[in-house]
């Protein structure tokens, strides 16, 4: 069994416990593993605060970088979670393409969203614009588990 939704928020704090809250019911309900649903919600909860800092830098006011979008697939054995925003993108100088280390003062977000997802990929939004995170885990299952990947 699949499962997927979208959200499209408004890029306001309030917005992350929100979407973290969504895909731990999501989750719960599905029967997955709970360390594996608290990984991803904390990773989920990264790339969210890094939409709502990051992703309307440099955006006029009013502009289409008032929201962002996150995406959750719970497909089989796997989860693919993706946050789009309207923002500037990533550069080449931005922490994205370097390996911050957990006590570093930028990129921490992204080294946690690594350290907690099996597979990672940070890049921009082609054309449009905009920063794009999207990272997959595989998926362990409760014993009880309703949805569970057969």
């Amino acid at each position: 069994m699949s499962i997927w939704w979208s959200l499209h928020l408004r890029r306001e704090a309030a917005s992350v416990p929100l979407a973290r809250r969504l895909l731990l019911g999501t989750m719960e309900t599905a029967g997955v593993d709970p360390d594996i649903s608290y990984d991803l919600s904390v990773a989920l909860s990264e790339a969210c605060a890094n939409a709502v800092e990051h992703g309307g830098m440099n955006a006029a006011p009013g502009g289409g970088s008032e929201a962002y979008r996150v995406t959750a697939y719970l497909d089989g054995e796997k989860c693919r979670i993706e946050v789009a925003d309207s923002g500037p993108g990533f550069t080449a100088e931005c922490p994205a393409h370097a390996h911050a280390h957990a006590d570093a003062e930028a990129g921490r977000g992204l080294y946690l969203i690594r350290e907690l997802a099996d597979h990672v990929h940070i890049g921009n939004k082609p054309g449009l614009g905009g920063a794009v995170v999207s990272f997959d885990k595989i998926l362990k299952w409760r014993e009880d588990a309703p949805l569970m990947a057969v």
